[in-house]
């Protein structure tokens, strides 16, 4: 990673997003589709659509700082998409898989909420008024989508799930 500037941790940082976006993009999918809990499937299609439009987003902000969207490999995603993986080759119980699905989502959330809050902060310290504005628009709907799946979870009755003796 170049940290010469802070322009060039911005953009980095810009990269990151952009990875995470697109690939989330893909895991909503999958997570929809993993889970039976229709209301926990509803919010991950709907943040689906949203995430298509965080990727529109940011590729308005590459052109408004006049950098080339490019991709940049965020491990702290892909450890978490491991973890997934891991999980679901346990085959686990299916209101376990829906916890920790949405355990996953609320990981991912915190993620995407803590790098838009540091780009926009970045974003304004520098000027970049319209890109402060567009990436605080994926800010506001990342925070929706936490608060959305922290209320499904509280209708979980974790009674149903196994636990050890």
């Amino acid at each position: 990673m170049t940290g010469d500037s802070l322009d060039d941790l911005f953009y980095e940082g810009l990269k990151e997003m952009y990875y995470v976006e697109n690939e989330l993009f893909d895991a909503l999918d999958e997570l929809a589709t993993e889970v039976n809990d229709g209301e926990l499937q509803n919010a991950f299609e709907e943040h689906r659509g949203e995430t298509k439009r965080h990727v529109e987003r940011l590729q308005n902000v590459f052109d408004h700082i006049g950098e080339p969207a490019k991709r940049k490999q965020l491990r702290a995603l892909d450890a978490l998409m491991e973890d997934h993986e891991e999980f679901v080759d346990g085959n686990p119980d299916q209101e376990l898989r829906n916890l920790f699905d949405k355990g996953i989502a609320e990981k991912l959330e915190h993620l995407e909420i803590a790098t838009y809050g540091n780009l926009m902060f970045m974003a304004d310290t520098l000027g970049h008024d319209e890109a402060a504005d567009l990436l605080e628009k994926n800010l506001r709907e990342e925070r929706d989508m936490l608060d959305e799946l922290k209320t499904i979870g509280e209708q979980y009755d974790v009674q149903s799930v196994p636990m050890q003796d």
